[in-house]
């Protein structure tokens, strides 16, 4: 794999000879005024380095089976790449499955696509100097330039143009790596390749009391998270090291238990409604995880339920809206069979029982995910359409990710805890919430680590070809 290493060292070579000198001209203005040089421009010595593949048709031996690193036609493909350090696990998987199994060449070269001066900035004091003076002389943020027409297909190139080579370039991953930074309270850095998300605060509580104790065992080496929580050794009671203004500072604080390889799981607390769960899935999908699931809340409507069931989503019925101009609702989300089996088992592992004993705590069905906080009070307009659903559970985000799971293919999951039956008369009430929330939640988290586990433990197997279009970036 030499020319997969080769071709890492000059993506690094590249990007950070370009920070390296976008960041000093920009330091050279902000202390002594001293414009750039106006060969920078000319010479793009502030762009993102160029990723390009050129494959004329012959294979090695090609995996037919495998959902990416795949070439599906002869011809250049090309991206640009940003924080290659950051990406180089990856990348170099990617890398190495198309130099094993095809006659290609790698080439790396200065881009035409500029950095955006506030993805350098970071140790530069600006002082007086405002952003909008940067911007009359560096590259700023365009965002008529940032999208995801790859992802959603409606990418438009001449014949002429080199094919995509991955869903995201360099521009929109800087974009979201930022965002992330702001919405999460975390180092993006530090983000784990398996995420859980959640809507209930105490989840968040239970998971880091859980994770302070599993550093230095299992491959764990550090818990970090919203508020400037780091812990490199064990502890007990970590929720103990929580900031109290993680909540006031963050919308959506995440916490990380970390491997070194990444392989460790992620813990966002995405709060309520489909609008965060779309927001944050949009930033956390340039990391490329393996896999996404929400592990929440959720109000029961069938009276066989009762408060503390399971609620394993095999389908959806997208009243969320938020997605509706790029995945129109009648486009079916299928079950990745990989993860509905994993959480199944996980459920079974934590539970106790399996066959007919399962099936009295845990349900499989439809979940209707709403943009309405109070569907209570319009339920006589929408009853038919959750019978004629057959659904069993309804949310405020599980559709949401699992159709930002589809559509950027990362695999999905749902296994919701029913705390409430407001079609029943078993509302949440104070007394009745907290007595739920001590016996439910311990398990259903423990439910979901189980199954970052098992989904660990699949590899390549777990991404379905299911998620992959009809002309596919070769990149996962």
């Amino acid at each position: 794999m030499q020319m997969m290493k080769e071709t890492l060292a000059e993506l690094v070579r590249v990007y950070d000879a370009a920070v390296a000198c976008l960041k000093a001209d920009i330091t050279a203005f902000v202390e002594h005024g001293t414009l750039p040089p106006p060969d920078r421009r000319a010479e793009r010595l502030w762009t993102y380095p160029e990723l390009r593949v050129t494959y004329r048709g012959q294979e090695r031996a090609a995996t037919a089976t495998r959902a990416f690193g795949r070439l599906e036609a002869p011809g250049t493909y090309c991206t640009t790449v940003t924080r290659p350090g950051l990406f180089a696990d990856y990348l170099a998987e990617q890398l190495s499955l198309l130099e094993a199994e095809y006659e290609v060449k790698f080439e790396v070269s200065r881009s035409n696509q500029e950095i955006p001066f506030p993805y350098v900035l970071d140790g530069i004091a600006i002082g007086a100097v405002k952003p909008q003076d940067l911007a009359q002389h560096f590259p700023s943020t365009e965002l008529a330039m940032i999208g995801d027409e790859i992802a959603d297909g409606i990418h438009v190139f001449d014949e002429d143009d080199p094919l995509p080579l991955a869903l995201f370039d360099g521009l929109r991953t800087d974009f979201s790596l930022a965002r992330l930074a702001h919405y999460t309270g975390a180092s993006p850095e530090h983000c784990q390749r398996f995420v859980l998300f959640t809507n209930y605060h105490r989840y968040v509580d239970e998971f880091v009391d859980w994770a302070g104790k599993q550093i230095g065992s299992d491959g764990y080496v550090a818990l970090s998270g919203a508020g400037g929580l780091y812990l490199d050794s064990p502890v007990d009671n970590a929720r103990e090291r929580l900031s109290d203004t993680a909540w006031r500072r963050h919308q959506m604080p995440a916490y990380h238990l970390i491997r070194p390889d990444r392989s460790g799981v992620t813990l966002v607390n995405i709060g309520v409604g489909p609008s965060n769960a779309k927001t944050i899935t949009d930033h956390l999908a340039v990391l490329r995880p393996e896999a996404w699931l929400m592990i929440g809340h959720c109000g029961g409507l069938r009276e066989s339920q009762r408060i503390g069931d399971y609620v394993l989503a095999h389908a959806y019925l997208r009243d969320d809206h938020v997605l509706d101009p790029v995945l129109p609702p009648e486009i079916p989300l299928p079950a990745i069979a990989e993860v509905q089996l994993a959480l199944a088992q996980a459920a079974e592992t934590v539970s106790g029982g399996g066959g007919a004993n399962l099936k009295k705590r845990m349900r499989t069905g439809t979940v209707v995910t709403t943009d309405d906080r109070n569907w209570e009070l319009r339920y006589t307009a929408s009853a038919k359409r959750f019978s004629l659903s057959r659904a069993i559970g309804i949310d405020m985000e599980s559709a949401t990710i699992s159709a930002q799971g589809y559509r950027f293919r990362v695999p999905y999951g749902t296994l919701l805890c029913v705390s409430d039956k407001p079609l029943h008369g078993e509302l949440k009430l104070p007394g009745q919430a907290n007595r739920f929330y001590e016996e439910a939640i311990a398990s259903h988290l423990k439910i979901g680590l189980i199954t970052c586990d098992l989904l660990r433990e699949q590899g390549e197997r777990l991404h379905s070809r299911k998620l992959r279009a009809f002309n596919e970036p070769p990149f996962r």
